[in-house]
């Protein structure tokens, strides 16, 4: 099922009070901002439903890295609270990895000004992922590791039932392609999850948003970005690869990337080659009738 999003009511929430009329106050007001927001607004809303996400769930602590896809997650989120369509209590949460050059005051400075309730916390894992990886390697596995740890931790000493990431389209199939290639399995990140202990689930309402999306929005949106210097100075990661490897696809054949996602959600476990989720030994053709019968 396709949910539909109404074509107005996207400048009433510029003119509301609270977060979300702050936040979009100053939004462009052209028709190819307005197509776009809508466009996110609504996949956004397909991914809530689709996958149940709003099941027993009271508060949600929010993932903000600072980078334009944790911005527009977030932003998307207050937008759908502000109409009534998000009935859960948003926790804007930064964790402060102690990265050299970080700039501290920008993302507290800009979730002051929008009124938005948020908590950062300082933990220098950037030392304990410098030490601990060898020179030349990638940091991004072991720095994701004790992120998200630091995360989970936070969520449950605020009272939250979902920590909420800003993955996208494109990280879902770069994940699913690096587990083909490198990891030989078929698997991606997942929309919906619950954490190994548990406890807390871990949800990704941007599933079916595109990357070059989330980039325009923020662009248009004017949001602080805050560029990563750990990983993302590094050459010849994996997932570099990947994107690169499925961005030419996309420009070869438009549409491929709707299509591998689409594939993700169709899964036909009788044509893999996996007895664990097909019965291959109970298989057996229909008796034929004997002559005569």
């Amino acid at each position: 099922m396709t949910l539909s999003f109404p074509e107005d009511g996207l400048d009433e929430v510029a003119a509301a009070d609270g977060p979300a009329g702050r936040l979009f106050a100053e939004a462009p007001d052209s028709v190819s901002f307005k197509k776009l927001r809508k466009r996110l607004l609504r996949q956004v809303r397909q991914a809530l439903s689709d996958f149940t996400m709003l099941k027993d769930q009271k508060r949600w602590l929010i993932g903000l890295s600072g980078g334009k896809d944790s911005y527009g997650l977030l932003a998307i989120l207050l937008d759908l609270q502000w109409r009534g369509m998000l009935p859960v209590e948003l926790i804007a949460c930064n964790l402060d990895q102690g990265q050299p050059n970080f700039p501290k005051h920008v993302l507290p400075d800009y979730l002051d000004a929008l009124g938005v309730r948020h908590r950062i916390e300082y933990r220098d894992t950037y030392s304990v992922v410098k030490e601990k990886v060898p020179q030349g390697a990638t940091y991004c596995s072991l720095c994701s590791r004790l992120r998200r740890g630091n995360l989970y931790r936070i969520a449950r000493e605020e009272g939250c039932d979902a920590l909420v990431l800003g993955h996208h389209r494109e990280d879902i199939l770069e994940t699913f392609f690096m587990n083909l290639f490198h990891g030989g399995r078929l698997a991606s990140m997942p929309a919906k999850l619950l954490n190994d202990e548990g406890d807390l689930m871990v949800l990704r309402p941007l599933a079916y948003c595109a990357e070059e999306d989330l980039a325009r929005f923020a662009e248009a949106m004017r949001f602080p970005i805050i560029p990563c210097d750990l990983c993302g100075s590094q050459d010849g990661l994996q997932r570099n690869a990947m994107k690169a490897m499925i961005a030419e696809m996309e420009r070869k054949m438009p549409g491929r990337k709707d299509t591998m996602l689409r594939a993700l959600s169709h899964v036909n476990a009788s044509h893999l080659l996996d007895p664990k989720l097909f019965d291959f030994a109970g298989l057996a053709a229909a008796e034929k009738e004997k002559a005569g019968d």
